[in-house]
């Protein structure tokens, strides 16, 4: 971890700064290299124009409070629900809208095509939206048999 000669605060905005050898870096965002497959690993803070400030190998190696923070500025810049279940397909040719249960409530969406349906991994997918928002599906075997059996007719 690089953040042992930093020091991590929120200005009067409520944007991170970060102090470092005396000098100080405001509005300072942190960034995941590996969102989905390493979440907590491999941070990096980086300034307005984005340049690294600092890089965090763990989120489990900083301090109860700098930990929350980095987490909470995380929180607020990305958005990526997760489903849990696939309900309901307008019909198995592209564009067809679904309906979904996230981990963040019901929603729909619009899939233009099968090519916005990417693996991952072998268990990991991540679905992409008529507007670019991105779905995540992080493990296709905990979903029911209903949802498996609509998403195998876009695979």
């Amino acid at each position: 971890m690089n953040l042992s000669d930093c020091k991590l605060d929120l200005n009067a905005f409520g944007r991170l700064v970060v102090t470092k050898n005396g000098e100080i870096h405001e509005g300072v965002v942190p960034v995941r290299a590996f969102p989905v497959t390493a979440a907590n690993e491999g941070i990096a803070l980086v300034n307005v124009y984005g340049h690294e400030v600092a890089w965090i190998e763990n989120l489990a190696e900083l301090s109860g409070s700098d930990r929350t923070l980095i987490e909470q500025e995380l929180a607020n810049r990305e958005f990526m629900p997760e489903i849990r279940r696939i309900d309901k397909v307008s019909g198995f040719a592209t564009p067809s809208t679904w309906q979904v249960q996230t981990d963040r409530g019901a929603t729909s969406f619009t899939l233009k095509g099968e090519e916005d349906i990417r693996r991952l991994s072998s268990t990991t997918l991540l679905i992409t939206d008529s507007y670019g928002l991105h779905f995540l599906i992080r493990d296709r075997s905990q979903l029911d048999r209903h949802s498996n059996k609509l998403l195998d007719r876009f695979l």
